[in-house]
């Protein structure tokens, strides 16, 4: 479903991505793990083109997403992303979070919209929070809508960047758990977190960067169990002690 073959990125001088080859089969649950400054978050936002990319080719289910002649707004309703820092709407309430980016895409009415945000909220365990704004829910509850705010697309993938990072502790399983839930489902997911647990319980593939480069990649038993590269087991012995 998603293809990427020598794909870079510089910031000016600084070369982030350093030429990345990876692929996603659909229905798959790939994370990417990695010390903070390896390019993690800068290759998942090549993905869509948040970030434009300065060489290589990206293909999402059979469309060049760096081709300029491709709507890339199209792509990212199929392609969507979930955010460390929710990126919700604080002047509309949750119900409306929901039903404007499909109603304004004429995906679906009003209606259609407003019945498909309350099966969701309700699938998360939120249905009681519809008619609130933002600034009412917790973290977790902003990023369990957030979620739910991509489904409303029905994408074909989602992409999660950091999606726990900006929460309390007590906040994070109630997202993970939903995340898990999807991969369940069979939605195709890519994953930037530094939550070891779910990588090796969730993942069909882990992908480990380092310097720009994918340096390691296999399923979360040879990289947990087995790690081949030395900056994997010193990432790994950082992180799991």
């Amino acid at each position: 479903m998603i293809i990427v073959k020598d794909l870079k990125k510089s910031f000016g001088e600084l070369e982030v991505l350093k030429g990345i080859d990876c692929h996603v089969h659909p229905g798959e649950c790939v994370v990417v793990i990695g010390p903070s400054g390896s390019g993690k978050s800068t290759f998942l936002r090549c993905l869509n083109r948040l970030e434009e990319p300065s060489g290589g080719e990206i293909v999402f289910d059979g469309q060049n997403v760096v081709d300029r002649s491709n709507d890339i707004n199209k792509i990212r309703q199929k392609l969507s992303m979930v955010f460390q820092h929710f990126n919700l709407f604080n002047h509309l309430t949750v119900e409306q979070n929901l039903t404007l980016a499909p109603v304004k895409q004429k995906l679906m009415n009003e209606a259609e919209a407003k019945k498909k945000a309350m099966e969701l909220l309700t699938r998360v365990g939120l249905e009681e929070k519809a008619d609130n704004y933002p600034a009412q829910l917790s973290g977790g509850q902003k990023q369990r809508v957030a979620i739910v705010r991509s489904l409303m697309m029905n994408p074909k993938a989602i992409l999660f960047d950091e999606p726990t990072s900006a929460l309390d502790p007590e906040m994070v399983g109630e997202v993970l758990d939903v995340m898990k839930a999807l991969a369940k489902e069979g939605m195709t997911m890519v994953v930037v977190t530094h939550e070891m647990g779910f990588a090796k319980d969730v993942a069909d593939r882990i992908i480990f960067m380092s310097d720009g480069y994918i340096t390691e990649e296999g399923t979360p038993e040879q990289i947990f169990e087995h790690p081949q590269q030395e900056r994997t087991q010193a990432f790994l012995r950082a992180v799991m002690t």
